[in-house]
C-alpha cells in the first residue's frame, strides 16, 4: 500500500510540473512574441461572431416571416370575432328597442265575422285598457286566455273564436267569429231534490241549480218531476232568474 501510495504522489507531482512548464512556456512566448497569435485569435473570433450573427440573422428571419403572420391572423381573427360579437348584441339591443308595444294611442280595428251569414262588420273601437303595453306575443296570449274564457254575452251570441290580424305599434286589428247555434230545447229535471237541466237528448246534463223542488209550486213540482220541456234558453234564463235564491 505504501508503495501504491508513493507512486500515485510521484504521479501527481510529475503531472502537476508538466502543466506549469507548459504555462510558463506559452507565457513567456506570448511576453516576446505578443503578436504572433493574435491575428489568430481575433479571426477565429471573428470567425465565431460571424457564425453566431448568422445563425441570430436565419433565426430572426424565420420569425419575422411566420411569426408575425401568425400573430396578425390570429389578432385580425380576434378582432373580427369581437366586431361580430359586439354587432349582434347591437342588433339585439336596437331590436328590443324597437319592438312595438299597443299604447293608447293605437287604433283598435275590430271584425266580427257571423259564419252563419257570412257577413262581416269593421268597427274602430277604443283600445281596451288591458292590452295597453302589451307586445305582438302577450297581446296573442292575452286574447287566447279570452277565446278559452269568454264572457257570457259572447257564448249567448254564439262566440267561436278570436284571431290577431295586423300588430303594429300605430294599429292592431282583431277578428272575433260568431256561429249562431241552432234552437234547442232543454228538459228541467230533478236530482237529490234539486233542479237539474239537461239538454234535449235528455241524457246529457247541461246545468245543475240551486233550485230545490220543494220552493216550487206543486204543480210545476209535478211538471218537472216527469221532466219540463223549455223551448229555448231565453225561457231556460227566464225559469232560472224567477226561481234561484
Amino acid at each position: 500500500m505504501k508503495l501504491v501510495k508513493r507512486i500515485s504522489l510521484f504521479m501527481t507531482m510529475s503531472i502537476i510540473m508538466l502543466g506549469l512548464g507548459g504555462w510558463g512556456a506559452i507565457k513567456a512566448e506570448e511576453f516576446f512574441y505578443p503578436h504572433r497569435y493574435s491575428h489568430s485569435y481575433e479571426q477565429a473570433g471573428t470567425s465565431a461572431a460571424d457564425s453566431i450573427r448568422q445563425s441570430v440573422s436565419q433565426l430572426a428571419d424565420a420569425v419575422s416571416t411566420k411569426a408575425p403572420v401568425s400573430q396578425e391572423e390570429s389578432e385580425a381573427s380576434e378582432i373580427k370575432e369581437q366586431v361580430i360579437d359586439s354587432e349582434e348584441e347591437q342588433v339585439i339591443e336596437a331590436a328590443a328597442a324597437q319592438e312595438p308595444v299597443v299604447t293608447a294611442d293605437t287604433k283598435y280595428l275590430l271584425e266580427l265575422v257571423d259564419l252563419s251569414k257570412g257577413t262581416v262588420t269593421e268597427s274602430e273601437e277604443t283600445i281596451p285598457v288591458m292590452y295597453i303595453g302589451l307586445n305582438r306575443e302577450e297581446l296573442l296570449e292575452a286574447l287566447s286566455a279570452y277565446e278559452d274564457n269568454p264572457p257570457l254575452t259572447e257564448l249567448e251570441q254564439g262566440f267561436e273564436t278570436i284571431e290577431l290580424t295586423a300588430f303594429s305599434k300605430d294599429r292592431v286589428a282583431v277578428c272575433k267569429y260568431y256561429k249562431e247555434k241552432a234552437p234547442q230545447g232543454f228538459y228541467l229535471m230533478v236530482a237529490d231534490h234539486f233542479i237539474v237541466v239537461y239538454e234535449e237528448d235528455r241524457s246529457t246534463l247541461y246545468m245543475n241549480t240551486d233550485i230545490l223542488l220543494d220552493r216550487l209550486p206543486d204543480s210545476l213540482q209535478r211538471e218537472i218531476m216527469e221532466g219540463k220541456f223549455v223551448a229555448s234558453e231565453e225561457e231556460l234564463y227566464l225559469f232560472l232568474e224567477s226561481y234561484s235564491s
